[in-house]
């Protein structure tokens, strides 16, 4: 079980500090955590709805509206109506996004240089497998539904 809680805290907190040290970068463009976010998802999903990426986002749709309106204010992406349903906005990186994008791929590049300093390539390969094996292991895992008898207290 320690194994299990170290593994645990290793992936948390190894994360928590990429994050951190991203930020220690980025906090100088003046963009948050999350509109890096929503700039990163819209350059592999241009064109998808509002809800679609609050969903990819896992973020309720009235915080990604005031993620998206303060973005638009700056001219980093832009709201389409869909072509056959008025209802829908369709959500687009503005040419203005495009250099910030760049940046935020290189910062992201110094922080896993960083954070893999040491490694041979192999190992760097090694643990990025592992990890879409964790990650995989665990969307599957999410997609079941508990059994109550697996977080009953034993006797």
């Amino acid at each position: 079980m320690t194994d299990i809680l170290t593994l645990g805290f290793a992936l948390h907190d190894s994360a928590r500090l990429m994050r951190k040290r991203f930020e220690q970068r980025a906090r100088h463009v003046g963009l948050t955590r999350s509109q890096w976010q929503v700039l990163a998802m819209l350059s592999i999903n241009e064109g998808i709805h509002q809800k679609g990426l609050a969903d990819l986002l896992e973020l309720e749709s009235i915080t990604l509206v005031r993620l998206l309106d303060k973005m638009a204010e700056r001219g980093l992406i832009e709201r389409r109506r869909h072509p056959t349903d008025r209802r829908l906005s369709l959500l687009f990186l503005t040419e203005q996004a495009h250099p910030l994008l760049e940046l935020m791929r290189s910062m992201g590049q110094q922080t896993r240089e960083e954070a893999t300093a040491g490694f041979s390539e192999e190992e760097s390969q090694l643990l990025l497998q592992m990890m879409k094996r964790v990650r995989a292991n665990l969307i599957e895992a999410c997609s079941r539904p508990i059994d109550e008898e697996e977080v009953r207290p034993h006797d």
